[in-house]
Formats: structure tokens, C-alpha cells, sequence
């Protein structure tokens, strides 16, 4: 499948103009165009949502760990990090909004997870 897209900037001006190809294994006659581009769509999202937080603001591309298994862990933990503040945060806050909170107070982070004692 080929995707032709073009970014204009907010004066109606074309900035750039990429193809992107995709291979599938779909059955052309089962499947209609409408389906192929909402996956396409589909993944983007996943790509922004996911990888540009851990890419641009836990800089995961830019950690080097010399032993081995030290990056998976690493992986794991940050997985694990963002998987629990998506979790907790508060309907429309941020990611950033809603570790910035954790950081600042760790026990409301912890309380919330179950990893620490109520006080009576």
C-alpha cells in the first residue's frame, strides 16, 4: 500500500510531501480502503502516544547500558512507568503533568499503588 502525505503549514503552504509503503498481508478483494488507511492512522497514534514520550521525554534512545540485560530492564521499567501513570492520571492531565506530580509528592504515587501504609 502507498500513502502520499503532505504537511502544510497554517498559511496554505506545502512544507513537505512524503510516500510511505506499507506491506500487508490482507487480501485485497476482503478489504476496503477505508479499513487500510484508519490501521494506517492506527499506527501513527501508537507511534506518537507511545514512543514520542519515551523517545523525546524520557530520552530512551539516548541510554546506553554496557551490561547485558540492563537495556530490557530499563525497557521494562519504563513500560511499566508509563503503563501506571496512564493508569492514575487525572482525565485530561498530561503524562508529563502527571509525573511531575508523582515527583514532587512519591508517597501520593506509592499510596496509590498500594506500596505504602494508610494512616490511622
Amino acid at each position: 500500500m502507498r500513502v502520499d502525505c503532505e504537511t502544510w503549514n497554517p498559511q496554505k503552504e506545502l512544507v513537505s510531501c512524503e510516500t510511505r509503503l506499507f506491506i500487508s498481508s490482507l487480501d485485497p478483494d476482503t478489504v476496503t480502503d477505508k479499513d487500510l488507511n484508519r490501521w494506517v492512522r492506527h499506527h501513527w497514534q501508537v507511534e506518537n502516544c507511545l514512543h514520542l514520550v519515551k523517545d523525546r521525554w524520557w530520552d530512551e534512545d539516548k541510554h546506553y547500558l554496557k551490561q547485558p540485560g540492563l537495556g530490557e530492564c530499563f525497557s521494562v521499567l519504563l513500560n511499566a512507568a508509563l503503563s501506571v501513570l496512564s493508569w492514575v492520571r487525572k482525565r485530561g492531565d498530561s503524562m508529563t503533568k502527571a509525573a511531575e506530580d508523582f515527583l514532587h509528592v512519591p508517597k501520593k504515587g506509592l499510596r496509590l499503588l498500594g506500596l505504602t501504609k494508610k494512616r490511622s
